[in-house]
C-alpha cells in the first residue's frame, strides 16, 4: 500500500460512518468555499471550484450543502482561511506531506508538530521532502467510461502525461499547467469525470515493517482528524497482513 488511499479505506470500515461522513463534509464545503472566495462563484468559469465541487459530488454531498457553501463566498460570510503546506518525517523515515486551510497558522502548525512528535516522527522545513515527490494533475474515470485503449488515446490526444487503467478505473496524470485544458477535453469525450485534482505523487516508495507502518497510519489518523488539515501525503508501503490486521 502507497500513499494513505487505502488507510483512508479502512479507516472507514472502523470508524463510525457519520462522524467520519460530517467531518468530510466540513472539509469539502470549506474547501469550496475558499475556491469560491477566490474566483468567479461559477464552476465553468473557475476551474478550482470546479474540481472542489467533483470532489464533494464523488462523496456524495447533498447538493443544497454544496451550493451553501458557494453562497457564504459570495456573501462574504465566514472565516478567511490560509492555505499552508507541512512537510515531515514518519517513522522509518517515511516524507510525509500535509495540506491545510486554516485561520490561525499558530494553531495549526503546533497540533501538526504534536502529532509527529507523538508518533516518534519529526516536523521539517517546508520544502524538506516535496522534492520527493510530484505535483500534478489527476483526473478519474470509472472503468465504465471507457475502454483503456480509448481513454489512452484520448487522454494522449488531451496532453496528459501517464494513465493508469485497472479494476478501479483510469487515472490520466497531467502537469499543472494542462490540467485545466486535458479535463476540458476529457470531459466532452466522456462526460463529468470522478475526479479532478492537483495531487503530490511520491516517486519512489519506502517499505517498512509493520511495527513502523502502524505508527505511520496512526500519525495519518490523526492528521486526517484535524479539522484544518485536508490533504495528507505519504511515500510508503505496508505489508498486506498489517492491512488485514487493520481491517479485521
Amino acid at each position: 500500500m502507497a500513499g494513505h488511499s487505502q488507510f483512508k479505506n479502512i479507516m472507514h470500515k472502523k470508524g463510525k460512518q457519520d462522524a467520519i461522513r460530517s467531518k468530510l463534509f466540513s472539509k469539502l464545503a470549506r474547501e469550496i468555499t475558499v475556491a469560491a472566495k477566490m474566483g468567479m462563484p461559477d464552476i465553468n468559469m473557475n476551474p478550482r471550484l470546479r474540481m472542489a465541487v467533483l470532489a464533494a459530488r464523488a462523496e456524495n454531498m447533498p447538493k443544497d450543502n454544496i451550493q451553501r457553501a458557494i453562497n457564504k463566498a459570495s456573501a462574504g460570510d465566514g472565516e478567511n482561511y490560509e492555505e499552508v503546506r507541512y512537510e515531515g518525517y514518519a517513522p522509518g523515515g517515511v516524507a510525509v506531506i500535509v495540506e491545510a486551510l486554516t485561520d490561525n497558522r499558530n494553531r495549526t502548525a503546533g497540533e501538526v508538530r504534536s502529532y509527529f512528535t507523538k508518533a516518534g516522527g519529526a516536523l521539517a522545513e517546508t520544502g524538506a521532502v516535496s522534492f520527493m515527490f510530484d505535483h500534478v494533475g489527476l483526473i478519474a474515470y470509472d472503468k465504465a467510461a471507457a475502454s483503456d485503449d480509448a481513454m489512452l488515446d484520448a487522454a494522449i490526444e488531451a496532453g496528459a502525461d501517464d494513465v493508469q487503467s485497472g479494476e478501479d478505473g483510469h487515472e490520466i496524470v497531467t502537469s499543472l499547467e494542462a490540467l485545466k485544458d486535458a479535463q476540458k477535453a476529457l470531459e466532452a469525450r466522456f462526460g463529468e469525470p470522478r475526479k479532478a485534482s492537483l495531487v503530490w505523487r511520491p516517486q519512489n516508495t519506502v517499505p517498512v515493517d509493520d511495527e513502523a507502518g502502524e505508527k505511520i497510519l496512526k500519525l495519518i489518523g490523526a492528521l486526517e482528524e484535524n479539522d484544518d488539515v485536508q490533504n495528507v501525503t505519504a511515500n510508503f508501503e505496508v505489508s498486506d497482513a498489517l492491512v488485514a490486521k487493520l481491517q479485521g
